[in-house]
């Protein structure tokens, strides 16, 4: 069995990701390939696009949110995602088990003796009217019946895991602010999301499994669990085994992909890019030293933005005023820093309109 190298796997995510050349795709289109774009910090998923697309504008993101065509939900590892608006319709009902299980886990005294079916029922019955409500306020409509539980468990396990909702606009436009508000997502897009496969199959599993080696492979199932939540698609694997290809990494883990799906030459040239917090391309791994170095794995859960260099983190940055401030986690060659800077510089013209573009570099370690 093959054998892939770090640096081949790094090219390959880098080419899924489309990081190793911008792509011609539309924002619809790239939303889609992407799997969505974890999007609980609501500017970042702009400058994720703008580093991944040719001609994007940001008016591409916004009209699709407001056109109804993506919409804001809790979806994978029960964070806040960009995604079609297709996909969160097929997809949200797979994911209903692991949204409750983590919301349980983390107020699990909280929430100890509330009947689930009883407390779905009650928020459904307050959201039915199809008034747009914060979680504060979904929560204090039912919290007389379940005064121990307290309104934040009560109103996070609603909105992020019993009823399947949206995160309207304006929160997630352009450059404009907005407190969360949700609605039904069957409010929201004129239908109820698909129920699960009646008869034990899970073609949804199995779309799940062939749309992230699309966008994330070669990939072992734990990374495929890590990116998803979900307890990975045991089945949906079985099932599809026959048409992936399989490969090795250097520490032995059996990785599988689509056979037809590009895996560059590991000396392909990769081009400085910025990436957002929290963007995909280093969560979206259980093992992600293809992108970034242990000692620095911890960058990728605090929402520190990073900086690629050679295809790997090697700086983080801020942006303000005009100006992004790089800060190098270790030593840039001369030839780094300058496309460093050249794309930095670019960078803050997008971020500004053009009202600055210009590129501070913090002290190296």
């Amino acid at each position: 069995m093959t054998v892939l190298s770090a640096r081949a796997l790094n090219r390959a995510a880098l080419a899924r990701q489309l990081l190793l050349d911008r792509s011609a795709l539309t924002a619809p289109e790239a939303v889609r390939h992407l799997c969505g774009l974890q999007a609980q910090e609501p500017q970042e998923p702009f400058t994720g696009l703008w580093s991944r697309l040719r001609d994007f504008a940001p008016a591409d993101l916004s009209g699709l949110l407001t056109g109804r065509q993506a919409v804001r939900v809790h979806l994978m590892r029960r964070t806040m995602h960009l995604v079609a608006a297709d996909d969160a319709l097929g997809w949200r009902a797979r994911h209903d088990a692991m949204l409750r299980q983590r919301v349980l886990a983390t107020y699990r005294r909280e929430l100890d003796g509330v009947d689930l079916a009883e407390l779905a029922a009650a928020g459904r019955a307050v959201m039915a009217d199809g008034e747009p409500r914060t979680m504060g306020e979904v929560a204090r409509a039912v919290v007389g019946r379940w005064p121990g539980a307290g309104p934040r468990p009560l109103g996070e396990l609603l909105v992020a895991a019993l009823l399947p909702t949206v995160q309207l606009p304006p929160r997630g436009l352009w450059r404009t602010t907005g407190g969360a508000r949700y609605l039904l997502l069957a409010s929201w897009l004129g239908r109820e999301p698909d129920p699960p496969a009646p008869d034990g199959t899970d073609p949804v599993g199995e779309e799940l499994v062939l749309r992230y080696l699309a966008a994330y492979g070669p990939a072992a199932t734990a990374d495929l669990r890590a990116w998803s939540g979900l307890a990975g698609l045991p089945g949906a694997v079985a099932a599809l085994r026959p048409r992936l290809a399989s490969f090795r990494d250097e520490a032995g883990r059996l990785l599988l992909d689509l056979p037809d799906a590009p895996r560059p030459d590991p000396d392909t040239p990769a081009p400085v890019r910025f990436l957002p917090a929290f963007d995909n391309a280093v969560l979206g791994y259980q093992d992600r030293s293809r992108i970034i170095d242990d000692e620095h794995r911890l960058l990728s859960v605090a929402g520190e933005r990073v900086v690629l260099v050679d295809g790997r983190v090697a700086a983080t940055w801020t942006a303000g005023e005009g100006t992004v401030t790089v800060s190098p986690l270790g030593r840039l060659a001369r030839a780094d820093r300058d496309a460093v800077e050249s794309e930095g510089t670019a960078l803050a013209s997008f971020l500004s309109d053009g009202a600055g573009d210009r590129v501070r570099f913090a002290p190296s370690p």
